[in-house]
């Protein structure tokens, strides 16, 4: 079973994932931006990808914090673009593009997916995740 097919279920925490040149900056970067998401109290998961232009956060609220949806993914808003202005950030709350993240995540992993293969993909969650918007 993959994690992907278990996302649902329990928490991930999976590795952020970098799609383009692996340099100790761009992976300090993406450390870096799902350390500050992770300290948020009212979240329990992230999967950042970081692509060349844009940035994909998505992440779990805590059951109890559902209702305050709006202001939490306003908050971190708030947060990533003040410590990182000069990033583009896509921020969801929303499970499938979660698991769309980590499956993902999951695949740059394999050294036959390539860079290519994974920005198509991460443009296509993005796309997905500005229609459900």
């Amino acid at each position: 079973m993959n994690e992907s097919d278990l996302a649902l279920l329990k928490t991930t925490n999976p590795p952020p994932a970098l799609i383009e040149k692996n340099t100790k900056e761009n992976l300090d970067l993406i450390a870096d931006i799902e350390h500050d998401i992770e300290s948020m109290e009212e979240l329990y998961d992230v999967a950042v990808v970081k692509g060349k232009e844009k940035t994909l956060v998505a992440y779990k609220v805590k059951h109890i914090q559902r209702f305050h949806m709006k202001k939490i993914e306003k908050k971190m808003t708030k947060l990533l673009e003040k410590k990182y202005p000069e990033e583009h950030f896509i921020v969801s709350s929303d499970y499938k593009i979660f698991i769309e993240a980590v499956e993902l995540q999951e695949k740059m992993k394999d050294p036959d997916f390539s860079d290519k293969k994974a920005k198509k993909k991460l443009d296509k969650i993005i796309k997905l995740k500005k229609e459900m918007t």
